[in-house]
């Protein structure tokens, strides 16, 4: 079969990689796809928010099998509109996607369907904003009700300091994304995500992970899109795992389908593991980037037929055979370095030449996966965006899979890139942080 991956990312590129080990896979296509994603099968040159002309691509390819790696052509309808056209599709339609599109419907529906999560208010205005904020204690959760790159969220320290970023959030920080916030009470307790392959009625649980949102280590600095992730995530038991899936996915995905949005995808569960139990932070339509990387390297078997299934259905009372066929009892640690553009999140160069890609993944057990690359008239490697390349990497253990992981790093020569040099923190030094 032939199997069309949509975006561009070191997620897609992650996806794209392990799609095309599968024996049922004989070529994979890519759009707009990267540099890494060239060489593993074409790549066509339309934009992943583009889905006019993203369906006009696919009617014209006749793919098997479409996966919608980003959130942005999920929130714009594109897998209802490939879908109206006969094609199978991995990803929500429109209406289910909205549990990322917006905050607001994800909160409606986790209280609707009684999933455990942190009491909050929707707000679009300031005064409104600080009334609810002096209801709560520090510190203080403020989310951008809209799509906002994986950056919308802000914990202030103080009253003060959360009224003054409510009031920047709403007069346009993010755009359309943030003219109402989601304000949410604090959850103190570890953060880990887990990654649900669904149908709508059969759901088959992938190993948890941790990834690590701030710029700086020691979890410091700003929100990025993620600068590390790292898998299995220990925080997560099989008991826990157990009462997420009856706690949680399975009331969400029974709820939307009772409600008339079946669900066909991977539904991100974004928790924090409370003294009360685990907490639902958010849920996203579509794999994490980084958490992606690391979960498909980690992967022993054949992810195509799960991908299918959930695209098509035939998940449930078949969960075990696809665990099997995903090899899901023998998943390798895996761990996933960003290596990132010097001053990322905010501005940064693009241009610079990057050496040692190809010295890096002739190490064992390690992969680079490209996001923010180019190649320059030279045939050169070039920098193009702000997280640019996810140096991942297997091994017997995750501190083994940590210390490949970081040789990767250090083979390539790209003065102009920073990465965090304590990813996994949590499990190297055996403690566990608030919040």
């Amino acid at each position: 079969m032939n199997i069309l991956v949509i975006g561009s990312g070191a997620r897609e590129h992650a996806l794209a990689w392990k799609i095309a080990r599968s024996d049922l896979v004989d070529e994979v296509w890519s759009a707009p796809g990267n540099p890494g994603m060239d060489a593993i099968g074409p790549c066509f040159d339309v934009a992943a928010d583009d889905v006019e002309a993203l369906e006009k691509l696919t009617l014209q390819l006749e793919p098997h099998l479409v996966v919608i790696g980003p959130e942005a052509p999920l929130a714009a309808g594109l897998a209802d509109r490939l879908r109206a056209r006969g094609f199978d599709v991995f990803g929500p339609d429109r209406a289910a996607a909205r549990l990322e599109s917006s905050k607001a419907f994800s909160k409606a529906q986790m209280e609707k369907f009684g999933v455990p999560t942190a009491a909050c208010k929707t707000v679009s205005d300031p005064e409104t904003a600080k009334a609810y904020l002096a209801t709560l204690d520090a510190p203080y959760v403020l989310k951008a009700d809209g799509l906002a790159a994986g950056k919308g969220v802000v914990i202030a320290d103080t009253l003060e300091e959360a009224a003054a970023e409510a009031e920047a959030l709403l007069a346009g920080r993010f755009g359309p994304a943030s003219q109402s916030l989601v304000i949410e009470e604090f959850m103190p307790g570890e953060e880990a995500s887990i990654f649900v392959l669904t149908d709508g009625e059969g759901m088959i649980l992938m190993p948890a992970v941790q990834d690590h949102k701030r710029a700086g280590e020691g979890d410091t600095g700003p929100n990025t899109g993620g600068m590390g992730a790292y898998v299995p995530a220990p925080v997560i038991t099989p008991e826990l795992a157990g009462r997420i899936r009856a706690e949680i996915a399975a009331p969400m995905i029974a709820g939307m389908a009772d409600d008339g949005m079946t669900y066909r995808g991977v539904l991100y569960i974004g928790l924090m593991i409370t003294p009360d139990g685990p907490k639902v932070v958010e849920f996203n339509a579509r794999f994490g980037d980084p958490e992606c990387q690391a979960l498909m390297a980690g992967l022993p078997g054949d992810i195509v037929p799960g991908l299918l299934a959930a695209a098509t259905g035939g998940v449930k009372g078949n969960e075990a055979a696809f665990e099997a066929l995903m090899g899901l009892d023998e998943f390798c640690p895996a761990a996933t370095v960003v290596m990132a553009s010097q001053g990322y999140p905010g501005p940064y160069e693009k241009g610079a030449v990057i050496r040692g890609v190809d010295a890096a993944q002739e190490q064992d057990g390690v992969t680079v996966f490209q996001a923010g690359t180019d190649i320059n008239g030279d045939g050169q490697l070039i920098s193009a965006g702000g997280r640019v390349l996810s140096v991942t990497a297997t091994g017997a253990t995750l501190e083994e899979a940590l210390m490949r992981a970081y040789s990767g790093v250090d083979a390539i020569a790209w003065p102009e890139g920073f990465c965090r040099r304590d990813i996994a923190w949590r499990v190297r030094s055996g403690m566990t942080k608030a919040g």
